[in-house]
């Protein structure tokens, strides 16, 4: 084996070794919002008291069993940071990673910082003076949210620009029904329509985070 050859064999199995770290950090977007949603769903059709035209996802974090969406804040917030950081890998640096792992990060602040009782939810636990904890959680849910609707627009510019025009309006459309369901929620003086619309809009927004996740993986 010539000096080259053994370079060469070196420099490829580095290479796989990279690009098998990538993926996996890849795949931690692709899962992250199916488990997010799914635990959400479960725990939003089967707590006492909860109702989805009323109820934000975010009150689960409360009563007795509040431990479970915690966990799922954090669990979805620490995936979302590992598929920021492979985007990086994958597509070198740029706002895109750095505002995904933005949002990765709101979610754990989300799960440190409980929102408050209202609405009836917790059954028997009368809403109260809003607390610097539920203060906290609306605060990193506002910027988290900013920065999520900011990446889709900064990607559907990076993708419209390698002239990927499915990708570049998908994620333009994601961007902008993800901000109107925010406002619609944040607008709607506890409307079931508000409600159901940001419900709508953040289950869209994992699924455009997954389907993200897969392309990336695909051409890692």
């Amino acid at each position: 084996m010539t000096t080259a050859t053994a370079h060469a064999g070196t420099a490829a199995r580095t290479c796989d070794r990279e690009t098998s770290v990538t993926r996996s950090l890849l795949g931690y977007g692709v899962i992250a919002g199916p488990v997010y949603v799914g635990v959400s769903l479960t725990e939003a059709l089967t707590r006492d008291g909860f109702d989805l035209t009323r109820h934000a996802w975010s009150l689960l974090a409360n009563g007795d069993l509040g431990w479970i969406h915690i966990a799922n804040f954090v669990l979805a917030g620490a995936m979302t940071i590992a598929f920021a950081a492979g985007l990086r890998r994958a597509h070198g640096r740029g706002w895109a990673p750095r505002l995904l792992a933005a949002y990765g990060l709101s979610l754990l602040a989300a799960g440190a910082f409980r929102a408050d009782p209202a609405q009836g939810f917790p059954r028997g636990v009368p809403a109260g003076e809003v607390s610097w904890h539920g203060i906290a959680h609306l605060a990193s849910g506002g910027v988290g949210f900013a920065c999520l609707v900011a990446a889709c627009f900064v990607l559907a510019r990076r993708f419209a620009r390698r002239g990927q025009a499915a990708w570049a309006w998908s994620s333009r459309a994601t961007g902008a029904l993800f901000a109107a369901g925010f406002l619609a929620v944040a607008s709607g003086a506890g409307a079931a329509w508000a409600n159901l619309a940001f419900t709508g809009a953040v289950v869209l927004a994992w699924a455009w985070i997954s389907a993200l996740a897969v392309h990336a993986y695909r051409n890692a």
